[in-house]
């Protein structure tokens, strides 16, 4: 076994594990956190992507012993104080989700994109989620959504605002 010390969702986190378990089952198995998908187990469908050190990464790769010392988000740590981020809001706004299980995977990588270039265009939407696979939104809400999402805002562009 192997000492894993990391910070996980802003939280200093330490675990005994395999030196063959991989991240995604260490984050399920190991801490609980179950937002984290288990997919392809090969890097294919990007279910599983959480950010490394604020890097799109698929889980299922990457050894848990290599996110030693380093920080890791997963879509349970984009929430702040129990209030969702502009693009999980987008999300919902924009129907982005229809089954859900590609979605975490989704928003961490649309997450990684927006904190890069915070007004993507469609193109480099589509780039950003080129990992992740979804079998049934045809991808043009997940784009929608996160293209939404205004630089600096905190909110998408399709919120109602009354009394302008």
């Amino acid at each position: 076994m192997a000492k894993l010390n990391l910070q996980l969702n802003g939280r200093a986190r330490e675990l005994s594990v395999s030196p063959h378990q991989t991240l995604v089952d260490v984050i399920r198995e190991g801490f609980g956190l179950t937002g984290t998908k288990k997919g392809c187990g090969t890097g294919d469908c990007g279910a599983c992507t959480v950010l490394l050190d604020g890097k799109p990464v698929n889980s299922c790769l990457v050894l848990a012993v290599e996110a030693d010392g380093h920080e890791v988000t997963t879509i349970e740590g984009l929430q702040s104080d129990g209030e969702l981020r502009p693009i999980q809001k987008a999300f919902i706004e924009h129907g982005a989700a229809q089954c859900g299980f590609c979605t975490p995977g989704m928003i961490i990588s649309a997450e990684a994109l927006l904190r890069k270039t915070p007004n993507p265009t469609e193109e480099q939407a589509r780039r950003a989620i080129s990992g992740n696979l979804c079998r049934c939104t045809g991808y043009q809400k997940i784009v929608e959504a996160i293209t939404s999402v205004k630089a600096g805002r905190g909110e998408s562009s399709t919120e109602n605002h009354h009394g302008d």
